[in-house]
């Protein structure tokens, strides 16, 4: 269901972290689907906010509503935590996704919004860095 195979430490450390939220469609002791997001805060925002990261469901078993039910039960997580907002990014050439999301009602119609990606392990020496942390 995941992109790559799964990292052991990293399932472990993912699942210990309160802030981070794994929701799985099971068919038979087979997981099938799953959505997977993170709550946080913001200090320019009154409520804490829910990112839904990355949605899946098995080819086998795609076009059953799974999706759907994954993503209410996951907005559910959200409200239940106090989150003012859910938000996903997609691809708008990505079919499946947007169907599933304009298919949720309420949501906010897409936009231009683009997304960028740095490769952390490149630092350009030219530039001055500050972390707080």
């Amino acid at each position: 269901m995941f992109d790559d195979a799964i990292n052991l430490p990293r399932a472990i450390e993912f699942l210990a972290d309160p802030r981070h939220h794994l929701v799985v469609a099971i068919d038979h002791n087979l997981v099938i689907g799953f959505v997977s997001a993170v709550h946080y805060v913001h200090p320019d925002k009154p409520l804490p906010e829910l990112w839904i990261n990355e949605i899946g469901v098995a080819a086998t078993h795609q076009r059953q509503g799974i999706g759907k039910r994954l993503i209410n039960k996951v907005l559910e997580v959200g409200r239940e935590l106090g989150c003012e907002v859910a938000w996903v990014l997609t691809d708008q050439d990505n079919t499946a996704a947007m169907s599933l999301y304009a298919s949720l009602g309420n949501a906010e119609a897409p936009s231009n919004h683009v997304m960028f990606s740095f490769d952390l392990e490149y630092v350009n020496p030219d530039t001055v860095l500050i972390a707080l942390s």
